[in-house]
């Protein structure tokens, strides 16, 4: 049994540590100035205007089969349950100190589902990854919402800025919901095949440049460890350790397993995955202690090059 987790956690392991080496060096060229912020906005940009909706619609449009996956909907809404739980735990680790450390709670249960997640989805399952591609975008549906909304109300001081409507109405759940809405109504074949075959071209760059924006954007966080390592802990422990735990328990209660064995490591790897970005670019837009954010953030990564391939491997010895 050891040998088969540590097999297993040792090739989880080197997949995930590709992406991080990526995200390493896009960080210290930002450190170094290589890259500037004007890149990263650049970058930025790009990925949300054109290569996530594009790589959004194409994988959509292409394996969501209402025959074959009937429950589909049942992705946002575990989104939001996943979400619901991760408050929950932080709140019981910050209960004493709430709501002055109300921005823990944000870190402590809204993940990167998409920007850590896709790329983690590629290296590990490069056969399958339009299908995964397909549970990410549809979980993506009710992980906006809540991070778009709770989730900037807890990270940021709450002043005035673009309205919550405004924030989630992004061009990536523009083309998520058209494409969905093209799925189910039978419209796939209204779309030419050369539009596809373009969409789906420009959406192959999406996953490498976020990567890269991913790395980029915590590279230009300040870290003071000392300060925040009381706080990185228990918002490590509500989302490395107890939210996945709960989560895997969850998970083989209700047999999953057997049925789809990509969705339970889809939903393992969203459970134990980082904090998202969007956070600590709310706090930099409305206001709040982007330091200690961004910090805590920093530490949460570093834990997660060891969570992620941990609760995976532990997993398939179960299973």
């Amino acid at each position: 049994m050891l040998q088969t987790f540590l097999q297993a956690f040792g090739g989880t392991f080197m997949a995930v540590l590709d992406i991080f080496l990526i995200i390493l060096v896009a960080g210290l060229l930002v450190r170094r100035r290589v890259v500037t912020q004007a890149h990263i906005d650049a970058l930025s940009t790009a990925t949300v205007v054109v290569f996530l909706p594009c790589l959004t619609f194409d994988s959509v449009l292409r394996n969501l089969d209402p025959a074959k996956l009937p429950y589909w909907w049942t992705l946002p809404l575990a989104a939001v349950a996943m979400a619901v739980a991760g408050l929950a735990l932080g709140a019981a680790l910050f209960a004493r100190e709430l709501p002055m450390k109300r921005n823990m709670l944000a870190l402590a249960s809204m993940q990167n589902a998409g920007y850590l997640v896709l790329p983690v989805g590629l290296a590990l399952f490069p056969d399958e990854f339009d299908r995964f591609a397909l549970y990410c975008f549809l979980f993506i549906l009710g992980n906006s919402l809540v991070l778009w909304s709770v989730g900037k109300l807890l990270a940021t001081r709450g002043q005035p800025g673009v309205p919550m409507w405004r924030a989630l109405l992004t061009p990536p759940l523009v083309a998520n919901v058209a494409a969905i809405a093209l799925a189910l109504s039978g419209g796939k074949a209204l779309v030419p095949e050369v539009l596809q075959r373009g969409v789906h071209l420009l959406g192959t760059a999406a996953v490498p440049v976020a990567t890269f924006i991913l790395g980029a954007v915590l590279g230009s966080i300040p870290f003071r460890p000392r300060a925040i390592l009381p706080d990185a802990a228990r918002v490590m422990l509500a989302k490395l350790v107890l939210l996945p735990l709960l989560t895997a328990t969850v998970l083989a209660w209700t047999g999953l397993g057997r049925t789809d064995p990509l969705l339970v490591s889809f939903f393992l790897i969203q459970a134990a995955a980082a904090p998202a970005v969007a956070l600590i670019l709310q706090v930099r837009r409305y206001g709040g202690d982007a330091e200690k954010v961004g910090g805590v953030m920093l530490v949460a990564y570093a834990g997660c090059l060891l969570a992620l391939p941990f609760w995976l491997a532990l997993w398939r010895v179960m299973s």
